[in-house]
């Protein structure tokens, strides 16, 4: 039975809850922007030039040469400087500082974007201790803190002796940004009120389990993109669809010991990164499809439909990303597309899910 009351225990209002689920898609937001500045400081190689963690004043840029130079003497004593960019001038240094500070700074403004109204909607009585509520936005809170420490124990990797960040640590920094946006948008979508599908709409559990499945399988298609963003494997094999003039390429798993090759082995990397993103989108695919003779509420189809369109954009970005060698640009967008794909499944199986509770009962 659809419930489309607010339970009395809730101690919310309809308002109350949109407010709220507004701040949080505001904060996925902000999360997704950092998510993309994150990517550009990789693909210009920026990441490392910021060489110390100053959780309280790192903010504070440089405003003197004084500044400048203290700053760019420190990079000069790391590997990053004496094996790739010796030459560099101070005035090169400037260059890849400012997007690796702006990256840090908005972390910061993510903690206060969120911390500020989570503490007025305590002080207002909107949100109690004694609610799951409370719990769900401390637990977004805890997440979100842990990102910046996942952020710097992935930058200290790259400022030992190998000028790059660990792959493993790069995937994981990723990996955590999916699970905050996913979390950020699961409790959002929860509090906004649901629509109710026909009546004659029929074993909505089926599409539910596609979608759940989809969800995993692009979450894992992301995370082997991690891997090859950090093995800077979309720079080799630069063809599609053939590998190397094939579709399975030699040297599949030639990596020793064997199972470390899909996270460390460039052919493999690739290999599979490009497989996931080819299964991914024929089954969006086959899913549109299915759903299009079901009794669906309007706001759920229109997330089927946007979900299919957009893993043929994805699939479309990643071709001509990897055919043209990795620019910038277009890695960014891609890397954007991946993070949009995600969260278009994550809305799906929100809308397709059973049964038909009521939002903050979720």
């Amino acid at each position: 039975m659809t419930n489309t009351t607010i339970p009395a225990s809730a101690r919310l209002d309809q308002r109350r809850a949109n407010w709220m689920a507004g701040w949080l898609l505001g904060v996925a937001g902000m999360v997704f922007f950092m998510v993309v500045l994150g990517g550009l400081t990789r693909l210009t190689h920026s990441g490392l030039s910021m060489v110390e963690w100053k959780l309280f004043t790192g903010w504070i840029p440089p405003f003197n040469d004084t500044d400048w130079s203290e700053l760019f003497d420190k990079y000069q004593h790391f590997p990053e400087f004496h094996k790739v960019n010796a030459d560099m001038t101070l005035e090169g240094f400037k260059g890849i500082f400012w997007l690796e500070y702006i990256h840090r700074v908005w972390g910061r403004l993510m903690g206060f974007a969120f911390f500020l109204p989570f503490a007025a909607f305590m002080v207002m009585r909107w949100v109690r201790v004694s609610e799951a509520l409370f719990w769900k936005f401390l637990g977004l809170f805890i997440l979100g803190a842990s990102q910046g420490v996942m952020g710097w124990y992935m930058v200290m990797s790259g400022l030992v002796d190998r000028p790059d960040v660990s792959q493993y640590r790069l995937t994981a920094h990723f990996g955590l940004a999916l699970v905050i946006i996913a979390a950020l948008l699961w409790v959002a979508m929860g509090l906004l009120k649901r629509e109710a599908h026909d009546a004659h709409h029929q074993d909505p559990e089926n599409l539910g389990r596609w979608a759940f499945w989809l969800f995993a399988l692009i979450s894992l298609t992301a995370l082997s993109g991690g891997f090859v963003a950090g093995t800077d494997a979309g720079f080799a094999y630069n063809t599609f669809p053939l590998m190397d003039g094939a579709l399975v390429p030699g040297g599949l798993f030639d990596h020793d010991p064997a199972w470390r090759a899909p996270f460390e082995d460039i052919t493999t990397v690739q290999f599979n990164h490009r497989t996931l993103a080819e299964l991914t989108v024929v089954l969006v695919l086959v899913f549109w499809v299915k759903s299009v003779d079901k009794h669906l509420a309007p706001r759920t189809r229109r997330a089927i439909a946007l979900f299919g369109m957009m893993a043929l954009v994805q699939v479309g970005l990643g071709v001509t990303t990897l055919l043209m060698v990795v620019p910038v640009a277009l890695g960014s967008l891609h890397q954007m597309g991946a993070v949009v794909l995600f969260s278009l499944a994550l809305w799906c199986v929100h809308e397709l899910r059973a049964p038909r509770l009521d939002a903050r009962s979720s």
